[in-house]
């Protein structure tokens, strides 16, 4: 009884509960999204657009970049179709948070993919030129705040580093089978098929004794 309450109690400590899981991606949707907007602040003050800084020359320069297309200068023409589908992904992120508990893993993407979500959205709906264009025909279409520049690579920000990784995460989470609450796709599947040999196993070692036991009835009866 107390090895089964020691090993409950290590399970615990290995995965978050629902309440711990909601907490720890929230929690981290937020820090992904300060750090975000703190950078984007930091850059509109500090620099000019266009202006090129030296970082970590030749590998990580800052560069003040206007970006109205989406993650890394991607359609750039589409702006307000890319600020739907980020509501569209904020909201359904929110939605599957409701089964998290049981993963770190999952835990650490969907908040992380929240956090980037939200930062870039925040661009779209409270820069220029969203309030401050022509009315509702410009709202949503707010240009995003780039500066991360690396040779032969678009300008990006922390939130596109975010989206980014988390998505590398879910989609290696799902390929693997983890599932939200930290069950295994594979191992269910595993474990059925074991607990279907086993089963097969014991049938035909009670028909071999039924079998033996006949045989040897019968042989007595001959006798």
């Amino acid at each position: 009884m107390s090895k089964q309450l020691s090993d409950d109690h290590q399970r615990s400590m290995r995965t978050p509960s629902r309440r711990t899981a909601l907490i720890v991606a929230a929690a981290l949707a937020v820090f992904a999204w300060a750090a975000d907007q703190l950078t984007k602040v930091w850059v509109e003050t500090t620099m000019t657009l266009g202006e090129r800084t030296e970082v970590l020359p030749p590998v990580l320069y800052w560069r003040y970049h206007l970006n109205p297309g989406a993650a890394f200068s991607m359609g750039t023409d589409y702006t307000w179709v890319f600020t739907l589908i980020m509501i569209a992904v904020l909201g359904y992120v929110v939605f599957k948070s409701r089964d998290l508990g049981g993963s770190w893993l999952w835990t650490l993407g969907l908040g992380g993919l929240a956090g980037g979500v939200a930062g870039n959205l925040t661009d779209r709906i409270f820069r220029d030129p969203s309030l401050n264009g022509e009315g509702i025909s410009t709202f949503g279409q707010g240009h995003v705040v780039d500066f991360i520049a690396v040779p032969n690579f678009a300008i990006f920000n922390i939130a596109d580093s975010f989206i980014v990784c988390s998505i590398i995460a879910i989609c290696t989470m799902m390929v693997f089978g983890l599932n939200l609450d930290g069950t295994r796709e594979q191992s269910g599947k595993m474990s059925d098929t074991a607990n279907t040999g086993t089963a097969n196993t014991d049938t035909r070692k009670s028909d071999h004794r039924k079998s033996d036991t006949a045989n040897i009835d019968a042989a007595e009866t001959d006798a």
